[in-house]
């Protein structure tokens, strides 16, 4: 089993992400790229005691750039929006 807290790398601020956390309580994280749906689900209601009603995930990947006189790629990233269920709260700002 993989450790909890390898599985969030950081929480992702946004207009997007603050949009989506207002309107339809969801949060925006970045996760590591093994992880599956089924250990964010688990890693976000055992580090932050909420319950979660879905997650979806959405795999980046790294754009090519330049810098300089050579080609760099960024890293590959992945996103996963979660739904809380209603009366839940999660504030990364608050750490409430």
């Amino acid at each position: 089993m993989k450790n909890l807290y390898t599985i969030i790398k950081k929480p992702l601020f946004t207009e997007k992400g603050s949009s989506l956390k207002e309107l339809q309580n969801k949060i925006l994280v970045e996760v590591s790229r093994d992880a599956n749906k089924v250990d964010i689900k688990k890693s976000v209601e055992e580090i932050f005691k909420v319950k979660v009603e879905k997650v979806s995930t959405i795999n980046l990947k790294g754009k090519w750039k330049k810098y300089g006189r050579s080609i760099g790629k960024r890293p590959d990233r992945k996103k996963a929006v979660i739904t809380l269920k209603k009366g839940e709260k999660l504030d990364f700002i608050e750490g409430a």
